[in-house]
This record gives structure tokens, sequence and C-alpha cells, in this order.
């Protein structure tokens, strides 16, 4: 039927008998191109109250758009208490259409939910952080455990580890990781050269600037940086790539192949971040000394004979393990992390650009405050 065939939609409104309502007789087309001329009178119509019966016999067509036009009125009769009751006459599909819409729309839900009292207003925000956050522990202990188990590549059985997957990852998270780590570093060492040796200038004490640097890079800077770069650059790579096989419901297929996702996707990623972040940690040492040994140079006079005369003096084995101990940890944590929030991704690709910012801020935030820990753990054994 052409537009210019249709009949605009219209109501005739008349009193029943009894005086405690009314009837609507409808004619017309009830379509997307008729109905909605009639909107507004039609829910003028409707917020009148009594009962109401619908006589659907005159409708000569009716498609979705004034089905939903009708059901919505239907609705805020209803709403304001009346009774309504629908005649299809010879016209029963519209009648069946009508009622398999709903009356309104749901209403989106809360963000956040409403409190009755400023107790619940303070503590509530608080009560949900606390049990996200032993959510994320409870969930990184389980990956843990697995990780500690085995590869367990099968379901309920021992499995043998795939070392062609391990090697990869190495390559990926490690070997491809250096020259960033080396400039990083680098720059890093000259840095903090250039800036001790202009402030012990003042003292006539540019020499100690080699101590400065060699304890400093090798106990704490050098395997800090190299963690929050690692967590940045694998740490993310890691949540965005078992989250999307998360969204695509690889996961789901991997279980239903009798595979255990953590053996599969996450041990081996555990496996090289453990191997590869103690040995980007050693590069970084090596390349900040240079980059300080440089500096000091060109802008103290100090010759690389002396600097390494100097650090030899200035550094033990004690000082160099003090790092490098931390590494392993670090790199656990930020694997584990990393795969937690992977594994928390939704089906939408806003839900993976949140778990992937998630993991790189907690990765971090995790890597200091281990840091932190060590510090103090080094500080009280006297180490």
């Amino acid at each position: 039927m052409s537009a210019a065939a249709q009949s605009q939609a219209d109501i005739a409104s008349e009193t029943l008998p009894d005086g405690a309502g009314e009837v609507w007789r409808l004619s017309g087309d009830w379509t997307n191109a008729t109905a909605i001329a009639i909107r507004k009178r039609l829910a003028d119509t409707a917020a009148n109250g009594g009962r109401l019966e619908i006589d659907l016999s005159g409708v000569r067509a009716m498609d979705t758009a004034g089905a939903w036009l009708l059901r919505r009125a239907i609705g805020k009769r209803r709403e304001g208490g009346g009774e309504v009751h629908l005649t299809p006459g010879d016209n029963g599909r519209y009648a069946d259409l009508i009622a398999a819409l709903p009356e309104r729309l749901s209403e989106p839900k809360a963000d956040r939910p409403a409190y009755d009292t400023r107790f619940q207003q303070l503590f509530s925000p608080l009560g949900e952080l606390m049990m996200a956050i032993w959510d994320d522990v409870v969930a990184a202990m389980f990956i843990l455990g697995s990780a500690v188990r085995g590869a367990q590549l099968k379901l309920g059985r021992q499995s043998a580890v795939s070392p062609a997957a391990i090697v990869h990852q190495i390559d990926r998270m490690g070997v491809r990781a250096v020259p960033i780590i080396t400039l990083m570093s680098f720059l890093i060492g000259a840095i903090i050269a250039q800036q001790g040796a202009f402030q012990l200038r003042y003292f006539g004490a540019e020499v100690f600037v080699v101590d400065l640097v060699g304890i400093l890079q090798l106990r704490e800077i050098g395997v800090l940086l190299t963690a929050i770069m690692i967590a940045g650059r694998s740490g993310s790579a890691i949540t965005a790539e078992i989250g999307s096989m998360k969204m695509r419901e690889e996961v789901d297929a991997l279980k239903v192949m009798g595979l255990s996702p953590v053996g599969v996707l996450v041990f081996p990623r555990l496996v090289a971040l453990t191997v590869a972040l103690p040995l980007l940690t050693i590069i970084a040492n090596f390349a900040a000394l240079f980059g300080a040994a440089v500096v000091a140079w060109s802008y103290s006079g100090i010759t690389f004979e002396t600097f390494l005369s100097r650090l030899r003096e200035a550094v033990d084995l004690s000082t160099v393990l003090a790092g490098m101990i931390k590494a392993p940890f670090m790199a656990l944590i930020i694997g584990i992390v990393a795969s937690v929030e992977g594994l928390k991704v939704g089906g939408s690709a806003e839900s993976l650009g949140r778990r992937v910012t998630a993991s790189v801020v907690k990765s971090i935030f995790v890597v200091i405050l281990m840091d932190g820990l060590f510090a103090m753990f080094y500080a009280a054994i006297n180490f």
C-alpha cells in the first residue's frame, strides 16, 4: 500500500452507557507513517481515568510503531488505576501484537545504588571496594596456585610444559623489549648522574656521584623502572590478548575441549616474565651505569677508569642481590594482575579498554608497593 493510499489513524471516543468509562473506536492505518500524527492526542486521552474499551475492528493496518503507541497509552491508563479491555473484532492479530509489547521500556539501572542513610553513603562504597579487592586476591591466588602446581594443560591431570610457548613469550616480552629498556635506562642513568654531579659540585664531592648512581640504580631504580616498563608494555598486552579471547569465547572453548585456560594462556606468560624481567634488569643496570659514566666523564671530567674504580669500592654483592631478588616477584605480580584483569573482560570493547587500563594501573601500584615492602624488609635485616 503506498503512502498516498494510506488513511490517517483516528480515534472516536464514546462514553460507556454506565458512565464509568469510555470506548475508543480506532480506524485507519496505524503505521509508522500515519499513526505519528495522533500521538499527542492519544497521550492526552490516555491520561483520563476509568475503564477503557478499545475497539480494533475499524483498523485497516497496524505495524509495530502503531502498536507501540497503543501499548504505551494502555500502560498509562493502567498506571492511573483504570481497566483496559481490547475488542479485536476481525483483527485478532493486531490485539496479539499489542499484547506482545511491554507496557513501558525498562528503566536503566543506576550506576550506583541509592543509599538511605549517611552511614551507608560513607561506608557502602568502602565495603564494595574491599569486596572487589578480596575478589581480586582470590583470583590471583587461584592463578598463582595453578601456576605453582604446574602447567596443567589438561584439566584434572598433570601435563608437560610447552617449551615452544614459553620461548615464544620470552621473545615477545624479553628480547623485543631490550631496545626500549636499554634506551630508557641509559637516559635515566645519565640524568641521575648529571643532577647528582650538579648538586655535589657545591661540596667539591663530584666523585661521589658514582656511589649515588651505583647504589641507587642497582638496589632500587633498575628493577623498579624495568618492572614499570614491562607492566605497561607486556602487562597490557597480556590483558588485551586474554581479554580478546574471553570476548570471542575462546576461553570457554578451551574449557569445553578439556584444557585449562590457566595452563594454556597464563602459565607460559608467567614463566616468560619470570625469566625475562631479571635479564632485562641486568641489561638496564649496565645501560644506566654506562650512561652515568658518559655523563660523569663529559660533565665532571671523571674518567672511565676512575668511575669503575670508585664503583667497585661503593658496590658489593649485597647491593646487586638486593635489586635482583625483587625481579622474579615483580614479574609474578605483573603477570598475575594482567591475567586476572584479562579474565574479567566482558563482551564489549569498552570492557576490554577498562580492564587494560586497570591492569597497568594496578600492576604499577603493586610493583611500587612491593618495592617499598622489600626496602623495609632489607632495613629490618640490615641487608
